[in-house]
């Protein structure tokens, strides 16, 4: 247990960079779009494979951007814990996504799109920050959009909306931890 308190904790946790998952998922969803051509039994392999991947490659890449979620020397934070289990919701939704895609395998990257975007609603409650909210919500309108506008292309451009987001977000979270760093020194 740690020996801060929850505010305490918090503090901490808005500190941090949180760049390693929003990049995971950039890279898996890149992987998405890219398999897009293949033919389509691979795609959905290919996206069910990439994206139950996100945290794994997430805790990878969090020891080069200095957030090493791995680290047992740092304090446990709560916060952590409440995220994971975001983590854990997003996966849980794949109960939803598999018997929707055995019916109607089309619907495959819109339904994993959005479910999976929706770990991103506490985010924004943890960071006191628009960002996760606007991910989710641009997230979701830009999947619903490309879904029905283009059907022929879903497994293409849903990707890459998603990848658009995320690029948002790295952004947006790279320029909140940049001022909150500049703002402590």
């Amino acid at each position: 247990m740690s020996s801060q308190t929850l505010e305490e904790q918090l503090i901490d946790y808005r500190r941090r960079r949180l760049l390693a998952m929003p990049l995971a998922g950039t890279i898996a969803w890149a992987v998405v779009a890219i398999g897009a051509v293949l033919a389509p039994r691979y795609a959905f392999l290919i996206l069910f494979a990439a994206t139950g991947s996100i945290a794994y490659l997430g805790m990878a890449i969090s020891k080069l951007t200095g957030e090493d979620f791995l680290d047992k020397s740092r304090p446990k934070n709560a916060f952590d814990g409440l995220f994971f289990h975001s983590v854990g919701m997003a996966v849980l939704v794949y109960s939803i996504a598999i018997p929707f895609f055995m019916v109607q395998p089309s619907s495959l990257p819109m339904s994993v799109g959005i479910l999976t975007g929706l770990m991103w609603v506490p985010m924004s409650w943890m960071l006191q920050h628009w960002i996760g909210i606007g991910h989710a919500v641009g997230r979701t309108a830009g999947i619903l959009a490309v879904h029905y506008a283009f059907p022929e292309q879903r497994f293409v451009l849903v990707p890459l909306v998603v990848i658009a987001a995320y690029v948002v977000t790295i952004v947006v979270l790279e320029q909140r931890w940049r001022a909150a760093n500049a703002s402590a020194a």
